[in-house]
């Protein structure tokens, strides 16, 4: 297997199982400091170092078998940091077994962390802290073998005024007792103890740090795994209706489709609004962005697909970014099989109708750069992987296995294989040959030459490595679900030459619409040519599309506005980068799905508005994003 090329570490020489972390939360200087001390694992005899990914890290001092040594820190290559060397005893076997502890600072280059004024809070009394290292940035919160083809175990101790979670099993305090320890939150230090005892890949180490409770889901009969939510005080109550209904039916659900839940624990945490994502698959702990309260469950399924990971990256994990896919898409594909099991076979299709629009999006968005249109990228050393995120290997992706599900035979004849899968692979990083490897072993044992002959019948390399607007293959869902949302976006597209005062749309056209069938309405309308700006305002009032608290909607509505130069795209640029920055009704800073449309689509018709909009609101975005969101507006 080629190495990671997004890791300067030489953890095919020698590599860590264990990481043991002694933190300290300093709120005035927001930094964390502390120790990360790696138990390794020689695989080639006589390695004489090893070579951890760092990046923009203040480093203190190494000690290899407490002994202290001398150390390198590499000069810095922009996207992968600096490579810090560290020699290691003579002699060493394979096999043989070496601690090396590292005392360091992170820094404010620290692209992992965001630190949050209390301002920003929902309760405006505490600041708060949460990470995000996917896909290669826990190199800026220690100094690790940062590529998903090492899998760790971890420790730590964090010491905080303000309760501390992170992507593991806590110990103590124990999260069901009083908040902080029964502590003073905000003046108090208190030592939190966790420990993950199933390894992961680097990108799963999580750290969230605030003013949180905790509230438990019941536990289904015979299960021995928990559930809960946590949140700031203010939205716990609302955060606990929207999740606490959905969340134990998709794990049980899950469980009886590909195995047992293998952590132990499956908490949520609602985040404030800046965090970049929907949601993030840390291990233990599922970090959502509180767009998802909707009021009406209606976006619960992204729980769903967070949970899916469990199996599908936290489990089964893709060796390294040019196999992004192998997590994204076979977590795309189960989540919508829950969805055919809890729900319909028809709820499944349309959440792939759904999802289809956003493959076009972004397979477009990538027309000058197209390798990034393919399901395997192959990426170069020091290619920056954020480059190419997108819904490609998710929809892309979850196609290919559909379309795999479908020629050999059903769900009835494929669900045995996924189970087969997930067991063979657990816990292990594999790529995507080994994938399709273990498919013609399984099918060759489990039907012989005539399941070969349909897997054969695949055009592997067009999916794999083919680029453009399209899937190779035509794929067709169940529209029964979709039907009156589009009925009534021909309707409007018929009515595009009346005026305005002759319509005869009214507020009841979507009553019987979900929140989803609205959102497929707005989609539809996207594919047809763009309605006159005056009907476009008219109908974002009427349905009252413009103002919805569902971002999901509200996004979408956007893009039908700033489609093209028009009346709507003059009234609703401005709230569309005020609403993702901040200073808008229902306010979404931070989520990247929908601050870098908006930012992409006001650009094109206003780069004056779209970069001093960004520039005044900057501070308040994810590193991650922000950095993102600078490439779109072309301000690097």
């Amino acid at each position: 297997m080629a190495p990671d090329p997004t890791s300067q570490s030489n953890y095919l020489d020698v590599y860590s199982e264990h990481v043991s972390l002694k933190w300290t939360i300093n709120w005035d200087k927001r930094i964390i400091f502390g120790s990360a001390t790696h138990d390794l694992r020689v695989v080639k005899d006589g390695v004489a170092e090893v070579i951890f990914d760092t990046l923009d890290l203040a480093i203190e001092s190494v000690d290899v078998g407490g002994t202290t040594v001398s150390y390198e820190v590499k000069e810095k290559h922009p996207v992968m940091g600096s490579a810090l060397h560290v020699p290691l005893p003579k002699g060493l076997k394979a096999g043989s077994k070496v601690q090396v502890t590292t005392s360091y600072a992170t820094t404010d280059g620290c692209i992992a962390l965001q630190w949050l004024e209390k301002e920003q809070t929902q309760g405006k009394a505490y600041p708060y802290l949460f990470s995000q290292c996917q896909p290669i940035y826990a190199r800026t919160l220690l100094p690790v073998q940062d590529t998903p083809s090492v899998k760790i175990t971890y420790a730590a101790m964090v010491t905080s005024i303000l309760p501390v979670l992170l992507s593991a099993i806590r110990i103590s305090p124990p999260s069901d007792g009083p908040a902080h320890g029964g502590k003073t939150v905000g003046t108090d230090a208190v030592t939190y103890v966790y420990r993950q005892p199933v390894p992961i890949p680097s990108y799963l180490v999580a750290i969230a740090s605030g003013n949180v409770v905790y509230r438990g889901f019941k536990t289904p009969s015979g299960k021995t795994w928990s559930s809960g939510l946590w949140a700031e005080p203010e939205l716990i109550d609302a955060a606990y209706w929207e999740f606490s209904e959905d969340t134990t039916r998709f794990i049980v659900q899950e469980e009886s489709l590909v195995g047992d839940y293998r952590f132990g624990v499956y908490d949520l945490l609602l985040l404030p609004p800046s965090f970049p994502y929907g949601g993030m698959e840390n291990a233990c702990l599922t970090f959502l962005t509180p767009t998802l309260l909707a009021g009406d469950r209606s976006l619960v399924d992204v729980v769903a697909h967070e949970f899916t990971h469990s199996y599908f990256g936290n489990g089964v994990t893709h060796a390294h970014a040019s196999h992004f896919w192998l997590n994204e898409g076979w977590t795309t594909y189960m989540e919508r099989v829950l969805l055919h099991f809890i729900h319909s076979p028809a709820d499944r299709d349309f959440s792939f109708i759904i999802g289809a629009a956003s493959l076009k999006e972004a397979l477009a968005l990538y027309t000058n750069q197209p390798k990034y249109q393919r399901l395997v990228i192959e990426f170069e050393f020091g290619d920056d992987p954020d480059d190419a995120y997108s819904t490609v290997a998710y929809e892309k992706g979850a196609n290919l296995i559909l379309h795999l599900e479908r020629t050999l035979g059903g769900l009835d004849v494929f669900l045995p294989y996924i189970k087969d899968y997930v067991s063979t692979f657990m816990g292990k990083s594999i790529i995507t040959d080994q994938w399709k490897d273990h498919l013609y072993g399984y099918y060759e044992k489990h039907g012989g030459a005539e399941m070969i002959k349909k897997l054969d019948s695949i055009d592997w390399d067009a999916w794999f490595h083919g680029e453009g607007l399209s899937l190779p293959v035509d794929m067709k869902y169940d529209t029964s679900l979709a039907d009156k949302a589009y009925e009534l976006a021909e309707k409007w597209d018929a009515a595009r030459d009346s005026e305005v005062a002759d319509l005869r749309f009214t507020a009841h056209d979507v009553d019987s619409f979900s929140s989803l069938q609205k959102n497929v309405f707005l989609e539809k309308l996207l594919t047809l040519p763009p309605l006159p700006g005056s009907h476009i305002i008219h109908l974002g009032g009427l349905y009252g599309f413009a103002r919805t608290l569902n971002a999901e909607t509200r996004s979408r509505f956007y893009k039908v506005a700033l489609a093209r130069p028009s009346t709507a795209a003059d009234k609703y640029a401005v709230h569309a980068v005020n609403w993702v920055s901040g200073s808008d009704t229902g306010a979404v800073v931070g989520r990247m799905k929908f601050c870098r449309d908006m930012f992409r689509l006001t650009f094109k018709l206003d780069p004056k508005l779209a970069q001093s909009t960004f520039e005044r609101s900057k501070m308040g975005f994810h590193p991650i994003a922000r950095r993102m969101i600078e490439k779109d507006l072309e301000l690097v």
